[in-house]
């Protein structure tokens, strides 16, 4: 799905309706700095032994109740099979445990080792101290303003990939 919205966004620009740079692109930006984040955090991760995307499973992770392992990829954005994956990892790394559902004996549960909690604490100061250092230099209008940006991208993005399901149902 991917390739085939960037091949229309390249076959907009060839067609000549917009030449344009990739700095003046919407999404190279967005990336950008995504990337830039993602490598702070990773290297943050690193020197305690796990991954961005571990401490970010940590994060969505009830440390009481624990939290139904079907709800977590739509949480963060992983499809179920990375996810698997990545809870069958942080289990052998003694971050987590699975235990049936009491109430629904079907679903399994993920909960937090003590090794696994201390993790998810390391994450949650990182993303904070993260957002307060950019709270510190962009003022509330800005980011008030930024965030209403991001959320009308997300509806274009949310629109394109129904226009893309439905056509995609269509054809076959």
């Amino acid at each position: 799905m991917h390739a085939y919205y960037f091949f229309l966004i390249w076959k907009r620009i060839v067609a000549g309706l917009v030449l344009m740079k990739k700095e003046e692109t919407v999404d190279y930006p967005i990336k950008s700095a995504w990337h830039a984040i993602s490598r702070m955090y990773n290297q943050q991760a690193a020197e305690e032994g796990f991954t961005t995307s571990i401490g970010f499973v940590l994060i969505n992770i009830n440390s009481k109740e624990g939290t139904p392992a079907t709800k977590i990829a739509p949480l963060i954005g992983l499809e179920t099979r990375s996810l698997t994956r990545m809870l069958k990892t942080m289990e052998e790394k003694g971050l987590i445990f699975k235990k049936a559902d009491p109430i629904d004996k079907r679903s399994v549960r993920i909960f937090l080792t003590p090794e696994g909690k201390r993790k998810k604490e390391i994450s949650v100061q990182t993303v904070k101290r993260f957002n307060e250092q950019v709270r510190d230099v962009i003022s509330d209008k800005e980011l008030a303003g930024f965030f209403g940006v991001i959320t009308k991208i997300q509806k274009v993005i949310d629109q394109i990939q129904t226009k893309e399901g439905a056509t995609s149902y269509v054809n076959q």
